[in-house]
């Protein structure tokens, strides 16, 4: 995706979400203006893919369904202009392999100075409580060496709750937290030193977005496919 088509969708998009929700955005400060970076958050709705890259000081890659890029049509011309336009990643959901593949597609990004949006709960909340982090955050912050920035969404599923169509009209809050560098963990075993900065990556998002604690992982709904990093 070209640079100017970038500029063209966040320029129309952007202006006219927070227009239409006047978000809170908080600690733009905190996230790198160059290099590789991870953007970890916590995931209430759909829309959180947008709400992030809209409140980012700067552009921001996330995976998406391989299906946006697919359809026919005049919708599916739309829709795939618009992730298109928005720095989205085509990933397949339904391959054996889509959590490893999400990875890789991640790691290429940070690898390339670019900044990449990661949910560590790796799908939706649906009570709004906060799950235990999947390491595949640590693991891409590890293997790129790149920071890692604590977002904390609040609101989002109020804006779109889950099994919604329609967005709605509620105020939204985006924080930004200090980035926790991976450097160290590096000298740990690794399985150690996954879970370890994965740990404290989640305590900041919750402090954040003052949620709930679940120490257990938030698995998929029966009959849902999907990469554990968060698509």
């Amino acid at each position: 995706m070209s640079s100017r088509s970038y500029a063209i969708s966040h320029g129309v998009v952007a202006p006219l979400s927070k227009l239409l929700w006047r978000p809170i955005i908080t600690g733009t400060e905190n996230v790198p203006p160059h290099g590789g970076v991870l953007l970890a958050s916590n995931h209430l709705s759909f829309i959180d893919s947008f709400a992030i890259p809209i409140a980012a000081p700067r552009p921001v890659s996330f995976l998406a369904k391989s299906d946006y890029f697919t359809g026919t049509g005049v919708s599916g011309s739309i829709r795939r202009a618009f992730f298109e336009g928005t720095n989205a990643i085509p990933v397949n959901r339904h391959s054996s392999r889509a959590a490893q593949e999400s990875l890789d597609a991640a790691l290429v990004v940070l690898r390339e100075g670019r900044a990449f949006g990661i949910y560590p709960e790796g799908t939706r909340s649906r009570d709004g409580r906060l799950y235990k982090g999947r390491t595949g955050v640590a693991w891409l912050a590890l293997t790129a060496g790149v920071p890692i920035v604590p977002v904390g969404l609040i609101g989002t599923d109020k804006v779109q709750p889950i099994g919604g169509h329609f967005p709605r009209l509620a105020k939204v809050h985006v924080s930004f937290g200090c980035p926790i560098s991976p450097q160290a963990y590096a000298g740990m075993p690794s399985g150690k030193a996954r879970r370890m900065l994965t740990d404290e990556v989640m305590d900041a998002i919750a402090a954040l977005s003052g949620q709930e604690r679940v120490d257990a992982y938030n698995e998929l709904p029966p009959g849902a496919t999907g990469a554990a990093v968060g698509i």
